[in-house]
């Protein structure tokens, strides 16, 4: 093991036609349409899970729980957390404060109906809570969430928040509500990516294995990594209208991606976000 810290296992569960690549060739009123692969690639991480003996946050979309609902309830009850990663997949700064509040509502009505758990954390899609959603926390706060995994402390072309905290912070004060970046790792002053997701997909394990454990060591901090059931999909449609930079980013090393997660969970130790959030909440005043 590289490091005693518990680390935070999380899911991003959307399909492939869901994805911010996608936004601009694929309507949301096809959606119904196209094949609905996201419960058998949820089977195979739960498989993966089970295995390396881990418990993990599944962040989902309320629009993919009401269509798969015994996912949802088998999800649950091996043991994971349930939370909200909103209802379809709009990013925050595209909504409106009182459209940010009725999605939240909608998506956990349905998540909690379908598995009867408490739904406490949220996370935004494609990490849009930033500077243009000032409000964004204070509706988070207002509806009881706990915690909230929604801000990138990184400079990126799809998001980002580079003067936010690297680690856990208190976003509204008076409030409950703690809010967990995605991780980072800085070296000579200079930050770059290393929660999961692309960055962990497209560049060698080394380098995923390196930045967190400097996270663990260096800093003495726990970590979180996420990643999407379609990162273990090669036999996924392709979307010939998309771009060749979201082909790219998409479609490579589909193939090598399960393995890397198989020595990711067995190289550091991981457990569910709800219980890291209590943790980084028990040391932030």
């Amino acid at each position: 093991m590289a490091s005693d810290l518990i680390n935070g296992l999380s899911v991003d569960v959307e399909d492939w036609f869901q994805v911010g690549a996608f936004e601009n060739v694929i309507d949301r009123a096809a959606w119904d349409s196209l094949d609905l692969r996201v419960e058998r690639n949820c089977d195979a991480i739960l498989a993966l899970f089970d295995e390396a003996g881990v418990k993990g946050t599944f962040f989902t979309l309320g629009w993919v729980a009401q269509r798969c609902p015994e996912m949802m309830r088998r999800i649950a009850g091996e043991g994971h957390e349930i939370a909200s990663h909103g209802w379809d997949h709009r990013r925050v700064f595209t909504l409106s404060r009182a459209d940010f509040a009725a999605d939240l509502v909608r998506a956990r009505d349905v998540l909690q109906d379908i598995t009867g758990a408490q739904v406490i954390g949220y996370r935004a899609p494609s990490f849009s809570i930033d500077t243009r959603t000032p409000w964004a926390h204070e509706v988070l706060a207002e509806q009881g969430y706990r915690y909230s995994s929604s801000v990138a402390p990184i400079v990126h072309d799809h998001y980002g928040w580079r003067e936010a905290p690297r680690f856990a912070f208190r976003p509204v004060a008076g409030a409950e509500l703690i809010e967990i970046p995605v991780t980072t790792a800085e070296v000579a002053g200079r930050r770059m990516a290393a929660g999961g997701g692309g960055f962990f997909r497209l560049l060698p394990y080394a380098l995923s294995h390196w930045a967190l454990r400097r996270v663990n060591r260096h800093d003495a901090r726990p970590a979180l990594t996420y990643f999407h059931p379609w990162e273990i999909d090669q036999a996924q449609p392709r979307v010939a209208e998309a771009s060749l930079k979201s082909k790219i980013r998409h479609y490579s090393r589909l193939g090598a991606m399960q393995g890397k997660l198989a020595r990711l969970l067995h190289d550091f130790q991981w457990g569910r976000m709800d219980a890291l959030a209590a943790r980084e909440a028990a040391r932030t005043p």
